[in-house]
């Protein structure tokens, strides 16, 4: 406690405190879905891995919405550029994230085992975050974390959006927002935000959803 007192804000670190106790069953719960998902077909991982292509600058909302429309009519999986992006209503700059999913989807057949067959083979999350920034374009290291995360891989990693930035901010984590992010700029923030969780006492992931949540009000992904 003396650690939290001297570097991190304490009104700020009290409420989060007392936030995660009311939310912590629901955040729980909605990891060990999550964690479900690892057992789901290629074809639910392909739907998972292109909701966090559409997300940025984006809200998640409208972007499950969207998937969801693009997984009933059957444009998830064989649909041109123009007809996914057709159904993405809400979501912005979804003619260049149609481009995004289609690619993607190509791509990850092309590997042979799919994604997979690539999330087996990986020798942990970080190598695998490695992995799909270096090849699934649209994917930069927040995307890729928000993927494994919604996966039941995101442990240790973190999901550096406005929401969560500003709330380290708060907290003090932070004496400044990031004007950009760039590869070193969001490992150091990852590394402050772990050190911020082994001193508060939650999770990297649940703290994720515990922001998000006392931003929009709900548990979502």
């Amino acid at each position: 406690m003396t650690r939290i007192s001297t570097i991190w804000t304490r009104a700020r670190v009290a409420e989060l405190k007392q936030q995660y106790e009311v939310r912590k069953d629901e955040i729980r719960s909605r990891l060990k879905e999550f964690e479900k998902k690892l057992r789901a077909s290629e074809d639910e991982l392909l739907a998972e891995l292109c909701f966090c292509l559409f997300t940025p600058q984006s809200k998640a909302v409208m972007c499950d919405r969207a998937m969801s429309a693009l997984k009933e009519c059957g444009l998830l999986l064989e649909g041109s550029e123009r007809q996914v992006a057709d159904k993405m209503n809400g979501v912005r700059f979804r003619n260049q994230k149609a481009c995004y999913l289609v690619e993607a989807r190509s791509k990850l057949r092309g590997t042979g085992d799919g994604l997979r067959g690539r999330i087996q083979a990986s020798a942990g999350n970080t190598e695998l975050r490695e992995w799909l920034v270096d090849n699934i374009k649209g994917l930069g290291y927040k995307e890729a974390s928000h993927f494994l995360r919604n996966i039941g891989m995101g442990r240790g990693l973190a999901i550096l959006d406005r929401h969560v930035l500003k709330n380290l901010a708060a907290c003090g984590v932070l004496d400044e927002l990031p004007a950009s992010l760039s590869r070193k700029k969001y490992l150091e923030i990852e590394t402050k935000m772990k050190r911020f969780c082994s001193d508060v006492g939650i999770d990297m992931e649940e703290l994720d959803l515990l922001f998000w949540s006392m931003e929009t009000g709900m548990v979502f992904k």
